[in-house]
């Protein structure tokens, strides 16, 4: 297996605060990861990084063997990010929002895939109302739409099930799995252990900027991976 995302040994500080402390994570073509850990453990702050939007201030992120370094951030066509802001707008309908980011991908002709990815969201119906007629779960399905129009190798999500329904979220992970079957790396966030096992292809706990336990979910039960999540937040 390929790895289509190499984090090593990443530390990031804001201020005198150490958020990400020497960090080694890959994804491979085909995997999917979960990444969990309580508020403040630096999930999103890694996720940050992994995207381009925030710079280490140690350590090298490669994907698929190209670092921001060297390939500048060209690179972040490589990447579909779901982050805590939508980055969509109110006052345009699904399409519209769509149509916009397909330019800022310089996607030529891209009718045929916004079909294709508001259906495989489940908003095809929906396409001619505006974004702000939408339901919270909604408008994190259209983000998610938003993330993967450009076809990229590598996914970043984090917490992508939040405020979702039972359904939604049913829909999310088949979409994960149809997504990660095409050979993407997907690293997502969640707080729901349940969804991780069920989702994910391994585990990982991040603690106080560092990954403290890594598991392939097939070795892993429920009882399993919550004592490990207990005892990682404990203090030493």
């Amino acid at each position: 297996m390929s790895e289509l995302i190499e984090i090593r040994k990443v530390y990031k500080r804001y201020g005198r605060k150490s958020v990400l402390r020497g960090v080694n994570l890959s994804v491979g073509a085909g995997e999917v990861v979960v990444l969990l850990g309580a508020n403040g453990a630096g999930k999103t702050t890694l996720l940050r990084t992994v995207s381009g939007l925030s710079k280490p201030d140690r350590g090298e992120i490669q994907l698929g063997g190209a670092s921001f370094s060297t390939a500048g951030y060209e690179l972040r066509r490589y990447i579909g990010l779901v982050s805590h802001t939508s980055l969509l707008y109110d006052n345009l309908s699904a399409p519209e929002n769509l149509n916009f980011f397909a330019r800022l991908y310089d996607m030529q002709a891209p009718a045929e895939r916004i079909e294709w990815t508001l259906q495989a969201v489940d908003l095809w119906r929906r396409r001619r109302d505006l974004v702000r007629t939408y339901s919270r779960g909604m408008v994190q399905r259209l983000a998610i739409a938003r993330a993967i129009l450009h076809n990229p190798p590598v996914l970043l999500l984090d917490e992508p099930d939040t405020g979702l329904d039972q359904e939604s979220a049913e829909m999310l992970h088949q979409l994960i799995r149809k997504l990660g079957a095409d050979e993407r790396a997907i690293l997502l966030t969640t707080h729901n252990l349940e969804r991780a096992l069920a989702w994910a292809d391994r585990v990982c706990l991040l603690v106080d900027g560092r990954i403290v336990f890594s598991e392939k979910t097939a070795n892993l039960t429920g009882d399993e991976l919550r004592r490990q999540y207990r005892e990682a937040g404990r203090p030493a």
